[in-house]
């Protein structure tokens, strides 16, 4: 049995945030139809997060953007690279937070750093995440793969129930006030997908990029 679930990025990049091209292919039921499509995919992606019951572990190879950092706030252990950074530019693009983290950010690292990243589009290094309780360890580039492996392979090694059991206890306690908390972000995002000022925002990164 395995012991926890792992999220591991490939080449340079953890992850690079969602696809907004999908803003310039609007579907047959127009904005409204793909804000309610993306709304219920983006629930259901938290919600497995929220539920999922053995222990989550993040290993960030990189730059991480958008809903790869506000999920972090529900995994149990994250470690990362010294070249990671971390970044969630919702206002940038006429959009808002999502992954719990209008809840978890502030828990985890207050309300004004929180809002740093979340309203005011601060991207963190690595050491400034762990310094704020984002993730848990920060290693150096040249050794990060073989000590963290090392540490997974011998976490795997540990009673699987035992570690089920315990993250329950630590975890269900929040479990109805996440999923409120995803509801809303959901709820609030769907307005945000259909506005103008979405739209605009979105438009003027897309231009903005042409230009690099």
């Amino acid at each position: 049995m395995v012991c926890c679930f792992l999220s591991e990025g490939a080449g340079d990049f953890y992850c690079s945030g969602n696809d907004l091209s999908t803003f310039t292919k609007i579907p047959e039921g127009g904005v409204q139809e793909m804000a309610r499509q993306g709304a219920e995919l983006l629930r259901k992606y938290v919600r497995a997060y929220i539920d999922f019951p053995k222990p989550l572990v993040a290993v960030v190879n990189g730059p991480a953007v958008g809903i790869s950092v506000t999920v972090l706030g529900l995994f149990d252990l994250i470690y990362a690279t010294e070249r990671a950074t971390f970044h969630t530019p919702f206002t940038q693009l006429g959009q808002s937070a999502e992954g719990c983290s209008s809840y978890t950010f502030p828990r985890i690292m207050g309300p004004t750093k929180a809002s740093e990243m979340l309203l005011f589009n601060k991207k963190l290094t690595a050491s400034q995440a762990c310094e704020l309780g984002l993730i848990t360890e920060v290693f150096p580039d040249t050794s990060f793969q073989s000590e963290v492996w090392t540490r997974l392979k011998a976490y795997a090694r540990l009673p699987p129930q035992s570690l089920a059991l315990s993250k329950q206890l630590i975890r269900s306690v929040e479990k109805e006030r996440l999923y409120a908390v995803n509801d809303a972000e959901v709820e609030r995002l769907m307005e945000r997908w259909t506005s103008e000022e979405c739209f605009n925002a979105v438009m003027s990164f897309f231009q903005a990029k042409a230009k690099l």
